[in-house]
C-alpha cells in the first residue's frame, strides 16, 4: 500500500501494527536512530567490519565522543549493534552488525550509493538555488 497523509494509521491497528507516520509509535524513534547523521554513517561503517570504539570514531570523521557513545547505545538498544566486550587487560569492546543491522545497513547503503552518484545534480541544484537568491 502507497503511504499518504490519509494511509497513516496509529500503531494500534492490527492490520498494519507499526506506523512510523503515527506520532506515538515506536518504529519513529527507532528511524530516527538509524537515519540521523550518526547512526547512518555508524551503521554504514560497521557494515564494513566489526570494530573497536576508537577505530569506528576515526571512521565516522567529525562524531564526538559522547555522540558515538549515546548512538551505539541507540543502536544497541534498537537490536542493530552487538557490542561484545572481553575480560581483557586492558579491555576490549567490539561492535558488530546484527542480522537486522545489517539488513537495515544493506538499505542504507543502496542510499547512500544513490545520494553520492547524483551529487553534481546536487550540486547544480544548490547552485541554481542559490543564483536565485533563494526564497
Amino acid at each position: 500500500m502507497a503511504r499518504t497523509e490519509t494511509s497513516a494509521r496509529p500503531c494500534a491497528d492490527q492490520a498494519q501494527p507499526y506506523d512510523v507516520f503515527a506520532k506515538a509509535c515506536p518504529s519513529r524513534s527507532t528511524l530516527e536512530h538509524i537515519t540521523g547523521r550518526w547512526g547512518s554513517l555508524t551503521l554504514g561503517a560497521l557494515s564494513e567490519n566489526t570494530l573497536r570504539f576508537n577505530e569506528l570514531r576515526r571512521r565516522v570523521d567529525g562524531v564526538s565522543e559522547k555522540m558515538l557513545s549515546q548512538t551505539l547505545h541507540a543502536l544497541e538498544r534498537d537490536g542493530l549493534v552487538h557490542r561484545e566486550a572481553a575480560a581483557t587487560n586492558p579491555p576490549r569492546v567490539d561492535y558488530r552488525l546484527t542480522p537486522l543491522g545489517h539488513a537495515v545497513a544493506e538499505r542504507l547503503l543502496a542510499l547512500i550509493d544513490l545520494v553520492e552518484e547524483r551529487m553534481p545534480e546536487v550540486l547544480a541544484a544548490r547552485e541554481a538555488y542559490d543564483a536565485r537568491g533563494g526564497r
